[in-house]
């Protein structure tokens, strides 16, 4: 009886878990460069049901053995075993802000922080004061060479992430994002956007404002260059890839499964209420 109790229980804990991982994805579904997370529970291991109430003998032609008869196998429970980041590419919204920026494909912007180098896939970036490429808290962003530094309504992105830059193109910002390619290279090479990537980018941390950190597990971040870099796009952003309607179906199904897990203590509780009863009445 306990044992039901218990395995009902875990069920419950489970779905706390994976209710939790849910609820923070709806509240991020407008944030831009979010990635979806996923709660994975794994099950106890199975035990052997054994028949007890006879003499536990099996009759074989060769002889007898004193084993218990296994009628089957009995599920313990199920536990919380982790929530990891699905890494699936948003849309591509357009905006025509210049400093916004989208990564199409796998990769991240390197920014630096004040606790050292971390990477994000939100591209909502503004001019700072001292004319860095910062993101919209204020973090500089990476170039391959250092901090880019370009001037307002002065600069150009290619699709590999190569910054440029020409004061005969500063009187309308728009101009700079219809720049046609073949006039990039009359322009000035300021830097190029550091664009990482990870062995396992599963097992990155979240950091918060939609930064990441590298782990042991996840591996250095490493360079990507030539034909593995993703595309740029300026004047995007990435949207979410949160589905929302998907993860409002699954907050359903979360709450009717806890329910169930509940309704399994009650009548194991009962049952044992009432197999108490019977015991002290006998």
């Amino acid at each position: 009886m306990l044992r039901g109790i218990y395995t009902g229980a875990s069920g419950m804990v489970a779905q706390m878990h994976r209710m939790d991982v849910l609820s923070n994805n709806l509240a991020n579904v407008d944030v831009t460069g979010y990635k979806r997370d996923t709660s994975i529970s794994k099950a106890f291991p199975e035990m052997l049901i054994r028949r007890i109430n006879d003499n536990g003998v099996y009759k074989f032609p060769f002889g007898s053995a004193e084993v218990a008869p296994v009628v089957g196998r009995l599920g313990t429970g199920v536990e919380y075993n982790e929530a990891y980041t699905v890494f699936e590419q948003g849309a591509l919204k357009e905006t025509g802000n210049p400093f916004d920026l989208a990564v199409d494909g796998d990769g991240f912007f390197s920014v630096e922080t004040e606790n050292g180098e971390r990477y994000t896939r939100n591209g909502t970036f503004i001019l700072g004061k001292e004319g860095l490429l910062l993101t919209k808290d204020g973090i500089p962003v990476s170039g391959e060479n250092g901090l880019i530094q370009i001037k307002k309504n002065n600069f150009v992105i290619d699709s590999t992430g190569r910054v440029f830059q020409n004061g005969a193109l500063s009187d309308d910002p728009q101009r700079l994002v219809s720049v046609e390619e073949n006039q990039w290279e009359s322009m000035e090479l300021v830097d190029t956007l550091k664009i990482v990537d990870f062995a396992r980018p599963r097992y990155l941390q979240k950091q918060g404002d939609s930064l990441w950190m590298d782990t042991i597990e996840s591996g250095a971040a490493r360079l990507l260059q030539d034909e593995k870099r993703p595309k740029i796009y300026q004047g995007f952003l990435e949207a979410s890839n949160v589905n929302p309607v998907r993860e409002m179906v699954d907050l359903i199904e979360v709450n009717r499964a806890y329910e169930a897990n509940q309704k399994t203590i009650q009548v194991q509780d009962n049952l044992a209420g009432r197999l108490l009863n019977e015991t002290i009445r006998v």
